[in-house]
């Protein structure tokens, strides 16, 4: 009788464990994630930039347009970035308007970040002409700098540039357009791809890298971009996702496929060869920013002024479950 009553106890009290678990704070946990990145660029590289794309609930205490800012976080930033705030929302050249809710919500938090001096970055997708003029009138009247990617894939060179600017871009408030181009698929060769981002125009560009997820870039390659050809220097930053974990790149050991690490779950979805992590986990943060061999460090090494973080709003992953 003693020994079932005991078995009981200890039932009892592992299930009361299991409900005290503490789960992290995953917003808190984003926020000191993307701090720590850019105080460790800022270390190897002063005035190194950081801009987050999405997860725009991170800039305050109650996660919309309005609450306490998060002030840390918003110094530790230049800017925010946020797609489909007017089109491509479930489709490209979809026209978000302010019925929704998503876009009531991300237009009061993208005014919320320009209000404190923050620039805010646009991604719309559309590729029909008059979209992508209403596109450029709306973010134009709000402060906005957009860019219009008439491909998903953001493989996309455009022809001319909204907003040509021939002054010095040196940190991100400066720029009045840029490039969002991280998938270089339609190029056959780095020469080529390289000779075509040194003839745009842009004041800022978002590229990734690597050329088509194998040969990484160099300073050398970074210094022919830094140049506009009608003249001032431009900005460029690396792309980088930090809430997920892409097979494709150099950190991905072979055996992980089929016996991961810890701190990587599941495969997303919708998007194949990317997996969910753990992203507080010390493990995948000194894969980002912390060895000496880091992707940070990789990043400065080729002379990137900065990074363009994206999945910032992998916190809602484990928040829906």
């Amino acid at each position: 009788m003693r020994k079932y009553i005991s078995c009981l106890a200890v039932i009892a009290l592992l299930s009361a464990c299991s409900e005290s678990v503490v789960k992290p704070d995953y917003r808190e946990e984003m926020r000191k994630f993307v701090i720590a990145i850019s105080e460790n660029g800022e270390a190897l590289r002063p005035g190194f930039m950081v801009v987050p794309q999405n997860g725009m609930q991170l800039l305050t205490s109650e996660g919309g347009g309005n609450g306490a800012p998060s002030s840390e976080y918003l110094r530790a930033i230049d800017g925010v970035a946020q797609e489909e705030l007017f089109y491509g929302y479930d489709n490209q050249n979809n026209f978000l308007s302010e019925n929704y809710e998503e876009q009531k919500l991300w237009l009061a938090q993208c005014r919320f970040a320009h209000t404190h001096t923050l620039p805010v970055l646009v991604i719309d997708y559309c590729s029909v002409p008059t979209l992508i003029d209403d596109s450029y009138t709306r973010n134009d009247a709000e402060g906005f700098i957009d860019f219009v990617a008439e491909s998903r894939e953001l493989d996309y060179l455009p022809f001319g540039v909204h907003n040509e600017n021939s002054n010095n871009v040196d940190n991100v408030s400066q720029a009045q357009n840029y490039l969002y181009l991280i998938s270089p698929s339609v190029f056959t060769d780095k020469e080529s791809y390289l000779q075509a981002l040194e003839q745009s125009r842009f004041d800022m560009m978002v590229i990734d890298l690597f050329f088509n997820d194998g040969e990484q870039l160099t300073a050398a390659d970074l210094a022919r971009l830094r140049n506009k050809p009608q003249g001032g220097r431009r900005i460029i930053l690396c792309y980088m996702s930090i809430g997920q974990a892409e097979s494709y790149r150099w950190y991905w050991k072979p055996f992980w496929t089929a016996t991961p690490p810890s701190f990587v779950l599941q495969e997303d979805p919708y998007w194949t060869d990317n997996y969910y992590v753990n992203y507080w986990d010390p493990a995948w943060q000194n894969t980002i920013a912390g060895s000496g061999d880091s992707y940070l460090n990789r990043v400065v090494d080729s002379g990137f002024d900065g990074v363009y973080l994206d999945l910032i709003n992998a916190f809602e992953f484990f928040e829906d479950k």
